[in-house]
């Protein structure tokens, strides 16, 4: 409808870079939030599961979804249901790890894609290699 709207009082052109600028923030707006499912394992590490894509918009949330000071000693994080996207959510978990190392504690990243692993830079010896890693690229900048 936006485009529709546009194009009655500009040109075509100018019309379709404003639907898709709309469709970006809208999908931006909509995936913003990352959520996880807390479980404990056999050993008694705690398991962050995560479900939903690792991007600028939802770094936020997914920084809210730790309790790194009240965490045990052991923690999982589980990327199996979730994308890293972007250099931001490459960012974000290489500062929750910096906030478990400050503390002590053990972190591992399990089913990061290669291509993230690489790009990490604090988290990168904390991340676990596993025969069924997703296998995505992630948006950096050059």
């Amino acid at each position: 409808i936006a485009v529709t709207v546009i194009t009655v009082f500009a040109d075509l052109a100018i019309a379709v870079i404003a639907g898709i600028i709309v469709s970006a923030l809208v999908f931006a707006w909509e995936h913003a939030k990352i959520q996880a499912r807390v479980d404990y394992d056999d050993d008694g590490k705690k398991v962050y599961r995560l479900n939903g894509p690792l991007f600028f918009a939802s770094v936020t949330s997914f920084s809210e979804q730790f309790d790194v000071d009240n965490d045990p000693n052991e923690v999982i994080i589980d990327f199996r249901n979730a994308r890293v996207m972007d250099s931001s959510g490459v960012e974000a978990i290489d500062a929750l790890t910096a906030k478990y190392k400050v503390e002590g504690k053990k972190l591992t990243l399990r089913h990061l894609s290669q291509d993230c692993k690489n790009i990490l830079k604090i988290a990168g010896p904390f991340c676990t290699y596993e025969v069924d890693d997703p296998t995505y690229k992630v948006a950096v900048n050059v």
